[in-house]
C-alpha cells in the first residue's frame, strides 16, 4: 500500500507540473487569443486557484475517510483524479466549441485538485 500511496501521489504532481509547465501551450489553445499574455495568465490562474480547492478536498475526503475508511476513499479519489486527467486530454479547443473550452478545463481542473486534496490526505495516512 505504501508503493502504491508513494507511486499515485508522484502521478498527481508530476501531472500538475507538467500543467503548468505547458501553461504557455495551453494558452492558444483553451483561451481567447486576442491577447496573449491574457490568456496565459487566465492558463497560470487555472493552475493557481486549484490550490485553493486542495485543501476543500483534504477536508471533505478526510471526514469520508473517517466515516468509510481511509483505502476506499484512497482508492476513489486516485481514480477521479485519473478520470479527470484523462477528461482534460480529450477536450475540445477554444477554437472548436468556444468559451466553453475554458469552462470544461476550468472545471476539470478544479476537480482534479479537489480529488488530489482527498489522495493527499489518504497516502499520508497510509505511510505513517
Amino acid at each position: 500500500m505504501a508503493i502504491a500511496a508513494c507511486f499515485g501521489t508522484f502521478l498527481e504532481w508530476y501531472d500538475f507540473l507538467t500543467f503548468a509547465s505547458l501553461a504557455v501551450v495551453f494558452a492558444p489553445l483553451f483561451f481567447p487569443v486576442s491577447d496573449p499574455n491574457t490568456a496565459i495568465l487566465a492558463s497560470l490562474a487555472t493552475f493557481g486557484v486549484g490550490m485553493v480547492v486542495r485543501h476543500i478536498g483534504a477536508a471533505l475526503f478526510g471526514s469520508m475517510g473517517d466515516h468509510i475508511g481511509r483505502k476506499p476513499v484512497f482508492m476513489i479519489t486516485i481514480a477521479l483524479m485519473g478520470i479527470t486527467a484523462v477528461s482534460v486530454g480529450f477536450l475540445l479547443t477554444y477554437s472548436q466549441v468556444g468559451i466553453w473550452a475554458p469552462i470544461l478545463l476550468v472545471s476539470l481542473r478544479l476537480l482534479q485538485w479537489l480529488y488530489a486534496g482527498g489522495a493527499i490526505g489518504g497516502s499520508a495516512s497510509h505511510l505513517t
